[in-house]
């Protein structure tokens, strides 16, 4: 029986890195994220709904939504299954929390706050694999130049982690492994140079958890079981229909080049056969206009035999 949670369920994610009590985890998260860029000191948790600004509209729920001590948004997603125009629903919650910034009054001359999105995926974004993260960011498509900094897309796609325990040599590479190899460990590795590690081995328990938050996780599991299996079977189905549907076209066109090939065959066949006739007609002399009469051949062919 596993000893930790699996954080890729909604509830294993959220008491992870969703809780007050917690908040330690995604500051230092974050950091390594984010190294060598920004350094977050505190945050402090937002609601996750946010609604329409006008009835109708459509709102937006994350997993996580918090913002610095020094006002940059970030808004964390954890994604187990691959959904159409994902790229535009990612695009669609950072647009809401840039929006919502927008104050009344003729006083307010967009002075907008970062807006981070940090979307785990559990599954490949690229046809390469091997590209565990995305940064996207608004620049000049020809220079590279940074347009805004207000708006960032980070994807980090956990199945092309591939590095052992040994090989993390950064702090966002233990993150990384941690998070994607949690449900079979023993241990919570890299405590003795991470010591935030010590809270994440006691908030990952599941000895710490109360009979009530065991019910609930145990249930948050078993949809995210389910979603996984069916989620298996429809891409499993998708590739045997394209197995198929690829093995009949090959099929009718392998049927198709033979019958266009005997044709061929045949016509290439019966000209030579009457190349070789107008050559023995030739031969015994008789009129060219006979010949070609005779064999269908134009005058001309028959001259160069």
């Amino acid at each position: 029986m596993a000893r930790f949670i699996n954080p890729f369920t909604d509830i294993g994610f959220k008491k992870i890195f969703g809780q007050e009590v917690s908040k330690e985890l995604i500051i230092d998260f974050l950091n390594d994220l984010l190294e060598g860029e920004r350094s977050v000191s505190d945050i402090r948790f937002l609601d996750k709904e946010l609604l329409p600004e006008v009835g109708g509209d459509r709102g937006a729920i994350y997993d996580i939504f918090c913002i610095s001590d020094t006002g940059e948004y970030f808004i964390v997603e954890m994604q187990n299954i691959r959904q159409v125009n994902f790229a535009g629903r990612a695009l669609y919650y950072l647009s809401r929390a840039i929006v919502r910034q927008a104050e009344r009054g003729e006083q307010w001359q967009f002075d907008l706050k970062a807006v981070y999105g940090v979307f785990f995926v559990n599954f490949r974004l690229h046809d390469t694999p091997g590209k565990l993260r995305s940064d996207i960011v608004l620049a000049d498509r020809d220079t590279h130049e940074q347009f805004s900094d207000k708006l960032r897309f980070i994807f980090i796609e956990l199945p092309s982690f591939t590095k052992e325990e040994s090989g993390c040599e950064t702090d966002f590479d233990k993150w990384i492994y941690v998070l994607k190899n949690m449900e079979t460990l023993e241990r919570i590795p890299f405590k003795n140079r991470k010591a935030v590690f010590e809270k994440l081995e006691q908030m990952a328990s599941k000895a710490s958890m109360t009979k009530k938050e065991r019910e609930i996780y145990e249930n948050s599991l078993d949809v995210y079981r389910d979603n996984l299996a069916t989620a298996t079977y429809v891409e499993q189905a998708a590739e045997l229909a394209m197995t198929r549907g690829l093995a009949e076209g090959m099929e009718k066109g392998m049927e198709k080049g033979m019958a266009e090939g005997m044709e061929k065959g045949r016509e290439e066949g019966d000209r030579n056969r009457q190349l070789t006739i107008a050559g023995n007609l030739k031969a015994r002399g008789l009129p060219v206009d006979l010949i070609a009469e005779t064999t269908g051949l134009s005058a001309e062919e028959i001259e160069k035999l």
